[in-house]
């Protein structure tokens, strides 16, 4: 049995609180890791083939945004979801740390040379939310920006938050369809999983002091992503809040919500005109 999606499902962000979505998931839940894990394999596929459509339709791109605290379980994710679908329609962006150039640029510029063209599914590993979670957590890095004094305000993240939902809504006017995911780790579920990362050599590298030190700031974090999706969720560019405590709940939940909105999208593969079919029965009676 699947999991109902419209509990994670945010179109609107009027009365959204973070404290309603439970990171472990929602109570009584009727699925095991083990009938998950055959749903998963199936959604895969299901993916996949749409995706083929996609392709082959060249009229809509999909991009998938990702968001989430550290170890909560994007890369996996990404992984997991995506393993059956062909790359040559589909690519990830993961966006670190901006470099002096892109601090000279205003804040959606790197984000706009990785958009999917048509055809494509696009995949944002971190975004353009990271000005309004990350530099709002630590002002030195808005600070970093230059931007010129008068600029900053009070409203600044009012007036980022109002920028990014028109930007979002101006790319579903251009036939992108607008996925944002932020899986919700709990803190202990985090603590358990950078021990893990401590303990295991092969996961070592996966460690950075540094996310520790973020851990502190957990409150601001959440005040913050619930700012964000207040402000910017809506029906043309949804927010799915996933809990990330159960990686296989995640993963499940994730690859039902793509699908679920590429059929919506009545992909087909493009039908022959006349002239078409006629060149295909040359070319067949050629080969024969």
């Amino acid at each position: 049995m699947e999991p109902d999606l419209a509990p994670f499902r945010v179109d609107s962000g009027r009365g959204f609180r973070l404290k309603d979505h439970d990171p472990a998931g929602p109570r009584g839940l009727r699925l095991d890791k083990k009938a998950a894990e055959a749903l998963l394999r199936q959604g895969v596929e299901r993916l996949a083939e749409l995706q083929d459509k996609l392709y082959a339709q060249d009229r809509w791109a999909v991009l998938c945004l990702f968001q989430a605290m550290d170890a909560a379980g994007k890369d996996g994710t990404i992984k997991h979801v995506f393993s059956g679908v062909n790359p040559q329609g589909c690519f990830v962006a993961s966006f670190k740390a901006p470099s002096a150039q892109e601090l000279d640029q205003d804040f959606l510029r790197r984000h706009i040379a990785h958009l999917p063209r048509r055809g494509e599914i696009g995949i944002h590993n971190r975004s353009w939310y990271e000005e309004v979670l990350v530099v709002r957590v630590h002002p030195r890095i808005l600070a970093a920006q230059r931007l010129p004094e008068r600029m900053v305000t009070k409203r600044i993240w009012k007036e980022r938050l109002e920028d990014i939902a028109a930007f979002e809504r101006y790319l579903a006017r251009q036939g992108v369809v607008v996925l944002k995911f932020f899986l919700h780790v709990s803190p202990e579920e985090q603590r358990r999983r950078f021990l893990e990362r401590l303990d295991q050599p092969e996961k070592n590298w996966k460690f950075s002091p540094g996310d520790v030190a973020e851990r502190r700031h957990w409150t601001g974090y959440m005040h913050a992503y619930e700012q964000a999706i207040r402000a910017t969720a809506a029906p043309h560019a949804p927010w799915w809040v996933v809990p990330a405590d159960r990686k296989w709940l995640t993963r499940l939940i994730v690859v039902g919500a793509i699908v679920q909105a590429l059929e919506r999208l009545d992909l087909h593969y493009p039908p022959l005109g006349e002239a078409e079919r006629a060149a295909l029965a040359q070319a067949r009676a050629a080969l024969a």
